[in-house]
């Protein structure tokens, strides 16, 4: 007769009982734990020798593989799709948003409408699971890695990872690289080619020509460290994005410290910078040097690409729980189709003249990366004819003086 795990844990569970009572000597109950023990021990043994129970691995049918997949599927975030014999079997949401809500059933063929991925589906193996790179699957632009993968009961199952933005930084990457070699590699050949020329006798022994090219050099050399002091602070900030600034700084003493450091350029330009205060606090959490910086750039900005002669404000207004300082120049103002652009790192709308000027084509892209670490918005205005306007929001700090990231 089979003997039930349950009756053997139960005399153990019983012998325990009567110890912690104390219902038995001491001298005895350590015996008896002993000999109790043993026994369960042998009793155990002898029910699995003579009643082993059959061990079934259960085998799962296609529906079960069906119901299983589905089950998976359907809460992850990437389109994926379960086929059976060409056909569409399940289809997640993000993959009904990509094909279409009344994907399920259809031939695959008639589904994904991609000759890429419909030659890699019929080429595939069952036993392996291959990836490839599809391009305009949905929008003409998007990336996507497609991996497919075989079930159980003829099942294939096709995911597919939007790659998009991790190839647009990486495109970001190796422009950037390419952008800032150039930049440095410009002023450089200058400054090599005017050594070797004042190395020559006939050039280096006239005075008035020597004095030139060192002028030159000098502006290059200039021009090399401007460009290297951006991409360090630029490096500096990206570092720091994910500590937002907690100094509460008032943007009026900074603006007006920036005019008086630009003093020079207004006055050679003919400009005036104004300052119209509409809000009722001017006071934000922020990082005192990186908000300066932010404001002399946009100033310098206005100063170079206004009209000579024109004023430049700054104001400030209320915008709910945050500051909004506006810098405004009269200047020519921006094609609106360049404006997404502005904040690109080494975009320049009029390259020769932004070079001429001494621009190093990233004043707006710090401006932008200090606005994203303070957790801030930027928008840009132009009107052709009429001038630009930069409006920076950014955050008040809270009543309790806590900054919230």
């Amino acid at each position: 007769m089979r003997l039930p795990v349950r009756f053997l844990s139960a005399a153990a569970i019983v012998a325990l009982v009567l110890i912690a009572a104390q219902s038995v000597d001491a001298p005895v109950w350590g015996a008896l734990l002993g000999l109790l023990g043993g026994a369960v021990a042998v009793l155990i043994c002898w029910n699995a020798y003579f009643f082993p129970e059959p061990i079934r691995a259960p085998e799962a049918g296609a529906e079960d593989v069906e119901r299983l997949a589905r089950e998976i599927v359907q809460p992850l975030p990437e389109p994926m799709i379960l086929l059976q014999s060409g056909r569409v079997l399940v289809a997640n949401p993000a993959a009904r948003i990509l094909f279409g809500e009344s994907v399920e059933g259809q031939d695959v063929r008639l589904a994904v409408r991609h000759p890429a991925v419909l030659e890699r589906l019929a080429a595939h193996q069952g036993e392996t699971v291959e990836q490839i790179e599809v391009t305009g699957l949905g929008e003409a632009d998007r990336r996507w890695l497609m991996t497919i993968a075989a079930l159980p009961s003829g099942l294939r199952l096709v995911r597919l990872a939007d790659r998009s933005e991790a190839v647009a930084a990486e495109k970001m990457r190796v422009d950037f690289v390419a952008n800032a070699s150039h930049e440095l590699r410009t002023p450089l050949a200058t400054v090599l080619g005017f050594i070797e020329t004042l190395r020559d006798e006939s050039a280096g022994g006239d005075a008035e020509l020597r004095e030139r090219f060192l002028g030159i050099m000098d502006a290059e050399g200039k021009r090399m460290q401007t460009l290297i002091d951006d991409l360090m602070s630029l490096s500096r900030i990206e570092a720091e994005r994910f500590r937002p600034p907690t100094e509460p700084l008032d943007l009026i003493p900074l603006v007006e410290e920036v005019r008086s450091g630009c003093g020079a350029l207004l006055a050679e330009h003919g400009n005036v910078l104004e300052i119209a205060n509409r809000s009722h606090g001017t006071i934000v959490a922020g990082d005192h040097g990186q908000l300066l910086q932010l404001i002399r750039n946009l100033v310098v900005n206005a100063v170079k690409y206004g009209s000579a002669g024109t004023p430049i404000t700054v104001t400030f207004e209320d915008a709910r729980e945050m500051v909004r300082m506006i810098v405004t120049d009269r200047g020519e103002g921006i094609d609106p189709a360049f404006l997404p652009r502005l904040t690109e790192r080494f975009y320049r709308v009029n390259a020769s003249r932004s070079r001429a000027q001494g621009g190093t084509g990233l004043g707006l892209a710090i401006v932008k990366h200090i606005v994203w670490r303070h957790r801030g918005r930027l928008d840009i205005r132009s009107t052709l004819g009429e001038g630009t306007s930069v409006h920076v929001l950014l955050p008040r700090p809270p009543a309790d003086g806590q900054v919230v990231s």
